[in-house]
């Protein structure tokens, strides 16, 4: 009787049956296409397969068959995994055993609420990066897949490791491992050299030392009170090129004008759970006037130019339309660098440069072929799956944004997608974005500018901020604690991220 047959993705791609190891084709394509079939665990199209892994010259349904026989013949397979017909391939993972649904889509909140042994458990399946001997470089819709599953599962793997670390502070020995683990992970990380010092010197000394107590934080509290109606205006102007655009003005008090980013809707963010925090606070004691980017949300859509240069004028529209004279401006992502460009030109109009997860530098621009590849991988995955009935994709973009949230606000963003933008528009502006640079308008800003970065943001690295703020003459910086691109409502970070807000305007 066979064994029952394994599948490892979870570092080198390892089957196995009845625990020996399966000796699996030397061609790294077909190798790959086992991989992909059992992950996406689905019915696919031959021609999607052959579109994926092969080139035209080559012949690609018969490179497809040939490998599909290797395939069979390796894991003696008689039609009970591997299923194929004229148009389709299936392989079917029902009662097998594979490694990643114990982790795939695990959640912040998920990674809290399991118990310390199932957390431990699902820490030992990982043994390295996702499927890290597959790099296929001239298969880019293959390699876009395994980069950002890999990436993806990389935060989860982070995740489990700082939960365990965190957990275990009163079994040094056992906290160190993971520790390390995450050291190996993370080597220029100096809080996590010095967790493992820590836990390393206690686990010599056998002094356990109780964890500090956590303050309990209400991120909200500092928000609009609950009897306040809330309202938006939405209006409309036109930039020099003769595009629409949306703005919205909410609150009352002192103008605070919030630089348009992509993925923006003032409509549908008004009521949603990821933005609605935003807003409401900023609104309080404000007049908050926001704005959807060309391209994007109530803006017009069917645009000839979507250039870094286009967007400051934009923003040199709203301003202008509104008859702002004198007001601080607010970044967030790769609007601070629009809002930088808007400084340099425009110095005696912000009063104050607020700038939250952003860079000067887009991915194609800092000299890390890790970030070139990622940057490209989005790209064809943002042209792939941009707004389709993909769920797949968006909730791995979604993960990278909010690792986080809940359901409901993933759920929630997952939908943005496809109101906000078209697949062109955020292909194209996704573009733009990797080739921002306005590094050397940096010392040009003259302005009082407060800094603020989640220090674990997957979307903008932590150390891109701090380049931000060392490079704009008197800027202050401040360490946000969050893995969030986008800050949630309920998380300490997010009221730290108000208080040091409104303690700089108040300045």
């Amino acid at each position: 009787m066979k064994g029952v047959l394994e599948i490892k993705v979870l570092g080198q791609l390892v089957v196995l049956r009845g625990a020996r190891e399966i000796a699996l084709p030397p061609s790294k394509k077909t190798r790959a296409l086992l991989a992909y079939l059992a992950v996406t665990n689905r019915r696919q199209r031959r021609d999607h397969l052959c579109q994926m892994f092969w080139d035209i010259p080559d012949d690609p349904r018969a490179s497809l068959r040939w490998s599909l026989s290797k395939l069979r013949h390796a894991i003696d397979d008689n039609g009970d995994c591997l299923r194929t017909d004229r148009d389709s391939v299936l392989f079917d993972t029902t009662g097998l055993d594979v490694d990643l649904p114990g982790v795939a889509h695990l959640t912040a909140g998920d990674v809290h609420a399991l118990d310390t042994q199932r957390l431990e458990t699902a820490a030992a399946l990982f043994r390295g990066r996702f499927l890290e001997d597959l790099e296929l470089p001239r298969c880019p819709v293959f390699e876009a897949w395994r980069t950002f599953h890999g990436d993806a599962l990389d935060r989860t793997r982070l995740m489990i490791l700082q939960a365990l670390v965190e957990r275990l502070r009163s079994d040094p020995e056992r906290a160190l491992t993971y520790a390390e683990t995450l050291q190996s992970l993370d080597p220029a990380n100096k809080q996590i050299t010095l967790e493992v010092r820590s836990l390393a010197a206690a686990a010599r000394e056998r002094a356990v030392q109780p964890p500090p107590a956590r303050e309990e934080h209400q991120a909200l509290a500092e928000g609009p009170a609950p009897d306040v109606q809330r309202s938006q205006e939405i209006h409309y102007c036109s930039s020099p090129d003769g595009v629409r655009l949306a703005y919205a003005v909410s609150g009352s008090g002192p103008p605070l004008l919030r630089a348009a980013h992509w993925m923006s809707h003032l409509q549908y963010e008004w009521e949603s759970p990821v933005w609605r925090h935003w807003i409401d606070s900023l609104s309080t004691g404000n007049t908050l006037i926001r704005y959807d980017e060309r391209g994007n949300g109530l803006s017009d859509w069917n645009v000839g130019d979507i250039s870094f240069d286009a967007m400051v004028t934009d923003l040199e529209s709203v301003a202008d339309a509104i008859g702002l004279d004198r007001f601080p401006l607010l970044g967030v992502s790769q609007s601070c660098a629009i809002s930088i460009a808007y400084v340099v030109r425009h110095p005696k109009r912000v009063s104050r440069l607020i700038l939250y997860g952003g860079y000067a530098r887009g991915r194609r621009k800092r000299g890390d072929s890790h970030q070139l590849d990622t940057h490209e991988a989005m790209t064809t995955l943002i042209r792939e799956g941009w707004g389709k009935d993909n769920p797949a994709f968006r909730q791995l973009f979604t993960e990278a944004f909010i690792p986080g949230a809940s359901r409901e606000q993933m759920a929630w963003f997952n939908d943005l997608q496809r109101q906000t933008t078209s697949p062109l528009n955020a292909s194209l502006l996704h573009t733009t974005f990797g080739d921002i640079d306005v590094s050397a308008m940096l010392g040009d800003v003259g302005v009082p500018t407060l800094v603020l970065h989640a220090r674990n943001d997957a979307v903008v690295p932590f150390e891109e901020g701090k380049v931000l703020a060392a490079g704009i003459p008197g800027a202050r910086f401040v360490d946000l604690n969050s893995a969030n691109h986008i800050l949630l409502g309920d998380e300490p970070a997010f009221a730290d991220f108000l208080r040091e807000v409104r303690s700089f305007m108040a300045e």
